[in-house]
């Protein structure tokens, strides 16, 4: 038996980051993981340009405007954004001109058009602009050549913003993980067939795969397995020949039909642990079969869930290079009592908010599941329990 942090630590040590990269549509890249700097092409923006509707004019003309004493300037033409006036502004010249509109040459201010009579072919200026005032210039917003994303960061929509602004529209990305799961017992069956005396269906499967989903990586490969060691130990080999990982359910505790045990020898895997000094979920079994890490964990819902976030989460954390998929471990004070006592540290659903964390009422076995509903995030207690009003550590679903 192994402590969490060591159990941890052990899967880890397994894990080679992926280094496989692909290129995607722009489009697509959201969350994804960049595996080259994002250089600047060009300035941004390339010219310099107007950041508002008025008149593109000389600064110096425009020394000593004001309502009382306004200055005129000739209108010699108009320019819209997307557009290009083709001219230089001389003295008392002026170019009606829009928000985002390259600034023509000799202009150096636009006055915004609240300071003006709106001319149309001679306008009056009531408001002294100083040269570059008014004025976006080329290059503001990054130069050529900037680096302007590092390789290894995650892309969000600004992201994805700013790599659109450089022209790119697509990018090389690390692949997503490739992740296997499977779901034993002969007592389960899948959700759409009839439940027959004995069975169950299989949760398992589900919460995993919808899981794994729900952080962004869709399973390549899920599957259910009879206790029977023969099939699984075939269906494992398949899983692992194309998967990075592969996360099973049941079979791993000390019952005539805990088969992953069997089928880990026959595999001739390595064994790096069994059984995790935690509640639920302690005989999580831990292998690596041709540099493939498999972590097998308990039948019981709850203890299958709370060891995805505890065990495979740290991993996916590893083989991404990304933190997000760490749990994100925080302190709370608790709003109720649990006073159950055992042998090892426990892990609770529960809800937390502003500094307070919540024990839902109701059932928490490590088989119940429909109390893991709102929950969003663990408890972590020691073997004596806590009482209402104690800190304890939480961590975020």
């Amino acid at each position: 038996m192994v402590q969490l942090e060591e159990a941890r630590k052990q899967l880890q040590e397994q894990v080679t980051p992926i280094a496989e990269v692909e290129r995607i549509p722009l489009m697509d890249a959201v969350g994804r993981i960049l595996a080259e700097d994002g250089v600047a092409v060009q300035d941004q923006p390339p010219f310099s340009r107007s950041p508002l509707d008025g008149y593109a004019v000389r600064g110096k003309d425009t020394k000593g405007a004001s309502f009382d004493k306004p200055k005129s300037f000739t209108v010699i033409g108009k320019v819209y954004a997307g557009e290009v006036f083709d001219g230089t502004i001389q003295e008392n010249q002026a170019v009606r001109i829009m928000t985002g509109a390259p600034i023509p040459d000799g202009a150096d201010t636009v006055i915004r058009q609240e300071d003006s009579d709106y001319g149309m072919d001679q306008v009056r200026i009531y408001k002294e602009s100083k040269p570059y005032e008014n004025y976006c210039p080329q290059g503001e917003d990054y130069k050529k050549g900037t680096v302007l994303l590092k390789k290894g960061c995650v892309l969000d929509g600004i992201s994805i913003a700013v790599l659109a602004s450089i022209g790119k529209d697509w990018v090389t990305v690390y692949r997503k993980p490739r992740i296997a799961v499977i779901s034993t017992g002969d007592e389960v069956v899948q959700p759409g067939n009839l439940l027959r005396p004995g069975k169950i269906y299989d949760s398992n499967l589900h919460f995993i795969c919808g899981r794994l989903k729900e952080l962004g990586v869709a399973p390549i490969a899920y599957g259910h397995c009879e206790d029977e060691v023969e099939k699984m130990t075939v269906k494992v080999e398949q899983f692992a020949a194309q998967a990075d990982l592969i996360i099973t359910t049941g079979g791993v505790s000390v019952g005539q039909k805990d088969i992953m045990h069997e089928v880990v020898e026959r595999l001739h895997a390595k064994q790096l642990f069994w059984k995790v000094a935690l509640k639920p979920g302690a005989p999580t079994l831990a292998a690596v079969y041709k540099d493939i890490p498999i972590i097998c964990l308990s039948g019981n819902p709850f203890g299958a869930a709370a060891n995805f976030e505890l065990l495979v989460r740290p991993v996916l954390a590893a083989l991404i290079g990304d933190s997000r998929w760490e749990l994100k471990a925080q302190k709370a004070f608790l709003q109720n009592d649990y006073k159950k006592h055992g042998k090892y540290r426990r892990f609770l659903r529960g809800y937390t908010e502003n500094g307070k964390v919540w024990i839902p009422s109701g059932n928490h076995a490590s088989g119940v599941l429909a109390s893991m509903i709102g929950c969003n995030c663990l408890i972590e207690l020691s073997q004596d329990g806590a009482m209402k009003g104690e800190e304890v550590w939480i961590y975020l679903l």
